[in-house]
C-alpha cells in the first residue's frame, strides 16, 4: 500500500510537473529577450499554481522541491531547443524564479498555522505572501547567476518590483486554486500503474519541439 501511495504521489507531481513546463514555453518566457510587460507575473502566478498542487498531493515539501526540479529540467530542454548556452540569463533568471517560488511557498507553509492554510481565505493569503517574498527577492538574481534582473525602460526599476502588485493579486487566486486541485488528484485520481505521467512528459516535450520549430 504504501508503494502505491508513492507511486501515485510521484506520477502527480510529474503529470503536474509536464504541464507546467510545457505552459512556461508556450505562454511564458521569450527567451532571446527580457519578459515584456505583465508576462513575468502571469507566469508567477501559474508557478504558484502548480508548485502548490504539487505540495496538496501529499503535504510534503519534497513534492514542491520536484516539481520545480522538473520546471528547471523543462527550461534547459527548451534553451537546447533555442541554441542557448544554459548559461544564458534568459535561462537561468527564470531558473533562479523557480526555485525563489518554491522555497517562498515552503517557508511560509512551515510559517502558517495548519487552521489558516485549511481556510480559502488563510490560502489566498499565503499565495499573497509568497508572491510578494519572490517578487522583492528577485532581484538578487544578479548574485546567483551573474545576469541582472530586466529594468522598466528607462529606468532602473526592476520589472518584478513594478509589477508586484499583479503577481501577488495573481497568486492570490492560483494558490486557493493549486491546493484545491492538488486534493481532488490526492483523493480521486490513480495514477499508480498508469503510463500517464510518463505520456505526459513525452507528449510535453513533443509539443515543444513543434512548437520552437514551427
Amino acid at each position: 500500500m504504501e508503494n502505491t501511495n508513492i507511486r501515485r504521489n510521484v506520477g502527480t507531481v510529474i503529470l503536474l510537473g509536464a504541464v507546467w513546463g510545457l505552459s512556461e514555453c508556450l505562454l511564458g518566457a521569450a527567451l532571446h529577450a527580457c519578459a515584456s510587460s505583465i508576462s513575468g507575473s502571469v507566469m508567477t502566478g501559474i508557478a504558484f499554481f502548480f508548485i502548490a498542487a504539487a505540495w496538496a498531493a501529499d503535504r510534503k515539501a519534497i513534492n514542491a522541491a520536484f516539481i520545480v526540479a522538473i520546471a528547471v529540467l523543462f527550461k534547459m530542454f527548451d534553451a537546447i531547443l533555442l541554441s542557448l548556452p544554459l548559461r544564458n540569463g534568459a535561462i537561468t533568471n527564470p531558473m533562479f524564479a523557480f526555485i525563489l517560488e518554491g522555497g517562498a511557498f515552503l517557508v511560509l507553509a512551515v510559517i502558517l498555522k495548519e487552521a489558516w492554510k485549511r481556510r480559502t481565505s488563510g490560502r489566498a493569503v499565503w499565495g499573497g505572501m509568497a508572491a510578494l517574498v519572490s517578487v522583492a527577492a528577485f532581484p538578487l538574481v544578479r548574485f546567483a547567476t551573474g545576469t541582472a534582473a530586466c529594468l522598466v525602460p528607462g529606468t532602473t526599476t526592476p520589472l518584478a518590483w513594478y509589477y508586484a502588485i499583479p503577481a501577488v493579486g495573481i497568486s492570490l487566486l492560483t494558490v486557493p486554486l493549486g491546493l484545491r486541485a492538488g486534493e481532488k488528484m490526492r483523493e480521486q485520481m490513480k495514477w499508480a500503474g498508469l503510463p500517464a505521467p510518463a505520456i505526459a512528459i513525452a507528449l510535453s516535450l513533443v509539443l515543444m519541439v513543434l512548437f520552437r520549430r514551427l
